[in-house]
């Protein structure tokens, strides 16, 4: 199968629910307010399927996934016959009309808390804010591996998606921050990571890599995460220690443990158990206990490995106060990215086009479906941002339009509008190439 079937099915499946509630939000307030819907498309172009429900509304699917739109009786835009015109939507009041083009992204809004909250009820498998290996900044503020980060600038972190939005804020604004872990061995430190002796070009879509912070994500390494009480390893080893070899035997990943266990162990035999502890080579005697494994019977050193992921579930009710809270932290996060941006401050080669889309998508259904669910709600909130932006064109463009109207009495005159209209093309249309390219730039580098 060629390698882009996966993104594309997935970028299209995402697409299309996310367009499909997001039109669907402006097509059912149109009609609870009385206005007549003439077309229900989900995509733009030469229609693939079409049907024209007994409410009189065709419902379309086109063939260009990018989006989709609902048509509605306008006389702006057709001639109406008089006895339609109360069903137009030009007729509605302000607040009529304010609603119905809210309700696209509220929507998209509603839809994110209500993806989180089926996520977390079955369990999101997260990255917990390990660190592994550091070097740059990271060093030098002292990170050791196993570090688990706790608060960053004073936001508190589960997981490396709560990590490194906080990051990357800080490194745009060039500012030292503190960053409070907890280590192996157990005690709670802050670490002054120097975030303002960043280069003034670093890439941003490099964060980490310039920090010098690495994420540990391999439970395969021989890394100890957990001493047993009162186990063989006890007042030996120690959180942290990376396993070596036993015996002589090379120990490369966790799973070798065992297996050399079985092969040296011995009733009463101490072993000998090489480590690495903060750069230094140690040897300790430790004799293996044996226990009882599904009616069979292993050795064991006492110790567990330094597991990388975790998963984050609550029941029902729990979750919905945890999706709220979730929406909450992704929309101060997307607006501040958003206002550097503007500023400056935050490079475009920040955004993704449909092909980053529909490489993320692909990645993370692979994941699993809470995992993908998670992707969906981040994707629909920023589909509800992005269209509340004050563009003309975008919904936001709209109501800036009708909240005139308001405050005025009467709306912006055509030409203003249709001036509006080209500038909105105009930055449309280069958001869209940048991030286009952003995508093409990435694949080929």
């Amino acid at each position: 199968m060629p390698d882009f079937i996966s993104p594309l099915f997935w970028y299209i499946l995402t697409i299309g629910i996310l367009v499909t509630v997001h039109e669907w939000g402006h097509f059912a307030v149109a009609r609870r307010c009385g206005v007549r819907v003439l077309r229900f498309s989900v995509g733009f172009g030469r229609a693939l399927y079409s049907r024209i429900g007994k409410d009189g509304t065709e419902y379309r699917l086109a063939l260009i996934p990018f989006g989709g739109y609902v048509k509605m009786l306008d006389e702006r835009e057709q001639e109406v016959p008089p006895e339609l015109q109360p069903f137009a939507f030009n007729r509605q009041s302000v607040g009529k009309r304010f609603a119905i083009v809210a309700a696209g992204p509220l929507a998209n809004l509603i839809l994110c808390i209500g993806l989180l909250w089926a996520a977390l009820i079955l369990g999101v498998p997260e990255l917990r804010a390990l660190i592994g290996p550091s070097t740059g900044l990271a060093q030098q503020a002292g990170f050791q591996t196993g570090d688990e980060l706790v608060a960053v600038d004073a936001k508190p972190v589960q997981a490396w998606n709560d990590a490194l939005p906080a990051l990357a804020l800080a490194a745009m604004d060039r500012r030292p921050i503190d960053v409070q872990v907890t280590t192996l061995a157990g005690s709670a430190e802050i670490r002054r990571l120097a975030l303002d002796r960043l280069p003034e070009d670093y890439p941003q879509d490099k964060l980490l890599q310039e920090i010098g912070l690495t994420p540990f994500f391999s439970e395969a390494l021989p890394i100890i995460g957990q001493v047993q009480k009162n186990g063989p390893a006890e007042g030996a080893l120690q959180p942290g220690d990376r396993i070596t070899a036993i015996e002589g035997v090379k120990i490369a990943q966790f799973g070798d443990i065992p297996k050399t266990l079985a092969e040296k162990a011995g009733d009463g035999r101490n072993l000998r158990v090489e480590v690495l502890r903060e750069g230094a080579a140690l040897a300790f005697l430790i004799a293996p206990t044996e226990v009882p494994v599904d009616g069979k019977k292993v050795w064991r050193l006492g110790v567990g490995s330094l597991n990388a992921v975790k998963t984050v579930q609550y029941p029902p009710l729990q979750a919905l106060p945890a999706a709220f809270s979730r929406t909450y932290d992704m929309t101060r996060d997307s607006l501040a990215v958003i206002k550097r941006l503007l500023t400056g401050a935050a490079s475009v080669d920040n955004l993704s086009g449909p092909i980053g889309i529909a490489r993320a998508a692909d990645s993370q259904a692979s994941w699993g479906i809470s995992t993908f669910l998670g992707f969906l709600a981040a994707i629909s909130l920023a589909l509800c941002i992005m269209n509340l932006l004050p563009i003309p064109l975008l919904d936001g463009g709209h109501l800036l339009y009708f909240a005139y109207e308001w405050a005025t009495g009467k709306a912006p005159a055509e030409s203003a509008q249709a001036i509006g209209q080209y500038i909105g093309i105009f930055l449309l249309a280069g958001l869209l190439g940048i991030a286009i390219f952003n995508d093409f730039f990435r694949i080929i580098s």
